[in-house]
């Protein structure tokens, strides 16, 4: 059975078809609720394995000092402080999140660290950034691109504030390569995903969402020709753990 896209009004929460002007508040309801737990699910949902995929973003990345670098649903600060770890603080960093309650742990982390004048913390959306055309060095959004409502218009966004010869970098779930992998895979997905975001964050409803919402996300081929769509130059990706996860980087020239 083919099924029939979303009307132009219209936009994928999950597996259900809303109002598209009501996708962001859905989302932020989703990350209100786990925002206190969300580090802690990462790490028991992806057995740690998160943390050496982010390490590969940054490492692309390869921020310098003296550069402003954007992290968009960049939420608890997890790249922010990749970031600032590799420039040994001599870069500046631009934290912005849908949801004001991953700022505020965020910005509560950065500060059990002790970073404080090197990170901004921002509550703004990826579809309309509050930020000035060729204003910003690198661009990275991390399992965030698939829960904004039209990725077309964030990715038009992102090109719009990096300068020329800035680097785009977009680290998200993506669609598995080998089949036995693909298989158990959705089963950790939409069984044990859901249980564990119970017990852990009390809300099994918000990590059935994004077990959802990856099924629903563009595969690799098809981000890469909307990456390239949106007028960025040398498009292309890297599959992690299998394609578990994807790397995908690009440069606005």
């Amino acid at each position: 059975m083919i099924e029939t896209p979303p009307r132009p009004d219209e936009a994928w929460f999950g597996f259900k078809r809303v109002e598209a002007e009501a996708k962001s508040g859905l989302v932020r309801g989703v990350f209100d609720s786990v925002a206190g737990r969300y580090d802690l699910m990462n790490d028991l949902m992806s057995l740690g394995v998160h943390r050496f995929w982010k390490d590969r973003m940054v490492r692309r990345l390869a921020p310098r000092p003296g550069e402003h670098m954007l992290d968009v649903a960049g939420g608890t600060g997890d790249i922010a402080f990749r970031i600032i770890g590799q420039t040994k603080g001599r870069a500046r960093v631009s934290v912005c999140d849908l949801t004001p309650a991953m700022v505020l742990r965020g910005r509560e982390r950065a500060i059990d660290r002790g970073i404080v004048a090197d990170i901004d913390w921002i509550a703004g959306d990826a579809e309309a950034l509050p930020f000035a055309d060729m204003s910003v060095d690198g661009y990275t959004i991390a399992f965030g691109l698939r829960n904004v409502t039209r990725i077309g218009a964030a990715l038009r966004e992102a090109r719009r504030v990096l300068r020329p010869g800035g680097r785009f970098l977009c680290l998200e779930f993506s669609h598995v390569a080998a089949p036995v992998i693909d298989r158990i895979y959705d089963l950790y997905s939409f069984k044990v995903l859901p249980a564990l975001g119970a017990m852990v964050a009390g809300d099994g409803d918000a990590y059935r969402y994004l077990a959802e919402s990856i099924r629903r996300f563009p595969g690799q081929a098809e981000l890469t020709e909307l990456i390239a769509g949106a007028g960025f130059e040398r498009a292309g990706f890297e599959n992690l753990s299998g394609g578990i996860a994807a790397l995908h980087s690009a440069w606005r020239i």
